[in-house]
């Protein structure tokens, strides 16, 4: 069976054959799913005094998070990230039942990664070849790029929320 690509009248390109259809569901659920799981679990790590202190000189020179440390302390902090970053996992998972839900969850999550990116640049020592933490942080531009996927994905599944405005 070979695969071929159809054109749509609006330029989207569409999988024709089944394996290519198949492996593309896949590979959707299995990005979605992994965002979910992984947001949730980093994003409950932040109510805990571990993840707390590994975050504080990560905000402490963000020139985007640093106004958090002083207006709610480094647990604060912390505990509000993890609020946001559990949050967008939560709505990532509710694509079936709610994909534009979805998609604000899959955006939410992309400017998660966006903003820990910028980690990379603001703190220092962060790109040295002996720190862990650049290479710790590098696994977000692949993490970035299935949050704009699942974003683009579940925006443009049909309108038949079960939540929300139809």
């Amino acid at each position: 069976m070979t695969t071929h690509l159809l054109q749509r009248t609006d330029g989207v390109a569409e999988l024709a054959s089944g394996p290519a259809r198949r492996l593309t569901w896949a590979g959707t659920g299995v990005l979605r799913y992994s965002l979910v799981f992984l947001l949730t679990l980093i994003g409950s790590f932040k109510f805990f005094a571990f993840e707390a202190e590994g975050v504080q000189p990560l905000l402490a020179h963000s020139p985007f998070l640093s106004w958090m440390l002083p207006a709610f302390g480094t647990r604060g902090a912390s505990d509000i990230i993890g609020v946001f970053e559990v949050g967008a996992g939560l709505l990532i998972a509710s694509r079936r039942l709610w994909p534009r839900g979805s998609a604000y969850g899959s955006l939410a999550a992309s400017f998660t990664f966006v903003v820990t990116l910028s980690f990379l640049f603001t703190t220092p020592g962060a790109l040295s070849p002996t720190s862990q933490l650049g290479g710790f942080l590098m696994k977000d531009l692949v993490l970035l790029g299935a949050a704009l996927y699942t974003a683009g994905e579940a925006w443009a599944a049909p309108r038949t929320d079960t939540l929300g405005s139809r």
